[in-house]
């Protein structure tokens, strides 16, 4: 996540450096022809399982919980993951954890916790559904629009990363990364659907795993542990940058642009609870789990890897700092997206190599898996067969998910080559993010806790927010109307004022329109559950409360040696 242009960051990633080219070898392209065989080996095992629409785009719900949640995780593994949070660690130090820790572990437990149920027990297909059974069809059109529009935006944008990272390492032409990449991605979606994308991210977030992880420790032995690191990185950029919350004060200036207040409301709250409780790619790996206990458990189980990713992003990211002094440095040549990049060529021996490119790749192959899935349940679901071919038996829907599987991974490739007009791809990201999910999470909690919500107040409060968020960041701040450090900065109160203008709203109108009568709300607002409430979870160890708590106090106890 981030803005759309850094001034620290004037080359952008697409503006890899020319001497990245990589020394790979046969061994190194055996492994990623391996990796490449196996993806549609697991496509075209699923294959057997689609027999049904539900099959198709939601894995019939039946996975486990421990595969729901490894894909949950695995799905966020991608550009704004790998490149993004690596060059955010060689730019704004150890800050940058507050994006795990604050800005999305609290989150993703209030998604396990309390909006599980909702999502499940109404057994809705998409998160747009259940905006259509809450607040009627004109919440529900706008939102499926808009998460239609979003995933291929954001699809496009992984392929566009991985081009540009393949190009720089290995001499392939950006148009052919894009064309190979997205052809596996269509295979083994259409082919196995959803179970497909769910098995794959699997396999795909241990690939990763393999990739980061010798980065990180031959990177660390290089710069003689953490203690050598600290000494380094403190000597160029200052005490506070190793920690998390030093130069935080109000007024304090610091590298992320941001203060205590932003970072807790803009992105502890308004932006993390707006991506992990509405983004459909997430919650979809939920959606697909074999029962509501395991549905509540899928972000639950992910929060506890995504605790320790830091420690394979952030830390190459400062470990490159540290081994290149030019990284980000006007005229260097440098951009700090070139961290991971820098660090795979200067210290991985071949076979290593190849396991490392294949990591790169996997994450952003499972990137935009996630996003084509998603894309093809809410157009399919959502907008073709609730508006354009409604009534239609369930083996035309099936086939039509296959059709707009082909078609959302041919705009994901056009629109790879959108994101090159923006300096930095991880800011686009983060752009997409506060416009669009904050606004809908604001009506979603409103409407879930209030049962006076309206269907008018629901659709003009979407649409307030959103349109808020746009006039805050385009007219206010990047007019120079309105003062802001950084951009990074700007969108976390881009965030504020998308939920406080969409809140706004949402309540004003509807106060002064009609609310829908208290029995048909059962099983869509909070204190109107359906009698059959959650599943019996068995073990202590297993209870969604265990799980959740227990992944808060861990995320606090983190932050205790970086606070000091």
């Amino acid at each position: 996540m981030g803005d759309l242009h850094d001034p620290h960051d004037p080359h952008g990633t697409h503006g890899l450096a020319e001497g990245l080219r990589l020394p790979v070898d046969g061994l190194d392209y055996a492994i990623l022809a391996l990796y490449f065989a196996v993806v549609l080996g697991v496509g075209w095992a699923a294959r057997r399982s689609v027999r049904t629409s539900l099959d198709f785009f939601l894995a019939g719900r039946s996975l486990p919980a421990w595969v729901t949640g490894l894909a949950f995780v695995a799905a966020n593994l991608g550009a704004t993951e790998i490149l993004g949070m690596a060059a955010n660690g060689a730019q704004y130090g150890v800050y940058t954890v507050h994006w795990y820790w604050i800005g999305a572990i609290p989150a993703m437990v209030f998604l396990g916790l309390v909006m599980m149920p909702f999502y499940y027990g109404s057994e809705v297909r998409s998160v747009p559904e259940f905006l259509l059974r809450r607040f009627g069809p004109s919440s529900h059109l706008l939102s499926s629009v808009i998460f239609a529009v979003s995933s291929v935006l954001i699809a496009g944008v992984n392929l566009y990363a991985m081009a540009i990272v393949l190009q720089a390492l290995l001499g392939w032409p950006q148009w052919v990364a894009v064309v190979v990449a997205g052809f596996f991605v269509l295979a083994y979606i259409t082919l196995g659907g959803l179970s497909s994308a769910v098995y794959n991210e699997v396999l795909q977030f241990f690939v990763i795993l393999a990739a980061l992880i010798p980065l990180t420790v031959v990177g660390l032995e290089r710069v003689g542990g953490w203690g050598g690191l600290s000494d380094r990185v403190t000597e160029r950029r200052g005490g506070d940058f190793l920690t998390a919350w030093g130069g935080t004060g109000i007024g304090h200036a610091n590298p992320l642009g941001a203060n205590w207040l932003t970072i807790v409301l803009g992105l502890g709250f308004v932006l993390s609870f707006g991506y992990w409780t509405t983004n459909f790619a997430e919650v979809q790996r939920a959606l697909s789990a074999k029962d509501l206990g395991a549905a509540r458990r899928t972000p639950l189980i992910a929060a506890f890897p995504k605790l320790l990713i830091p420690l394979a992003v952030v830390v190459p990211g400062l470990i490159a700092l540290a081994v290149e002094p030019a990284l980000g440095a006007p005229g260097s040549g440098l951009s700090y997206n070139d961290a991971i990049p820098v660090l795979m060529r200067d210290l991985l021996p071949n076979g290593v190599l190849g396991l490392a490119v294949t990591g790169l790749l996997a994450a952003f192959m499972a990137g935009m898996a996630a996003n084509v899935s998603s894309f093809n349940t809410v157009f399919t679901g959502d907008i073709w067969a609730a508006y354009v071919r409604p009534g239609r038996d369930d083996a035309y829907y099936l086939a039509a998910g296959r059709v707009m599987t082909v078609l959302g991974v041919l705009a994901g490739m056009g629109t790879a080559f959108l994101a090159a007009s923006f300096s930095n791809i991880m800011n686009y990201l983060q752009t997409l993010f506060s416009f669009f999910n904050v606004p809908l999470f604001c009506v979603f909690v409103i409407g879930m806790f209030w049962r006076r919500t309206t269907a008018a107040g629901g659709f003009w409060g979407l649409l307030s927010g959103t349109v808020a968020a746009m006039v805050h960041y385009f007219v206010l701040y990047r007019q120079g109307i309105v003062s802001i450090p950084s951009d990074q900065g700007a969108n976390f109160v881009s965030a504020i004022a998308a939920f406080a203008v969409g809140a706004l709203v949402t309540v004003s109108v509807s106060l002064f329109t009609e609310p829908r009568p208290a029995a048909s709300l059962a099983g869509l607002v909070h204190g109107m559950r359906p009698a059959d409430g959650p599943a019996d979870d068995g073990a202590w160890y297993r209870r969604p409360a265990v799980l959740g708590w227990g992944a808060v106090a861990l995320a606090a106890l983190c932050y205790v040696p970086f606070s000091f």
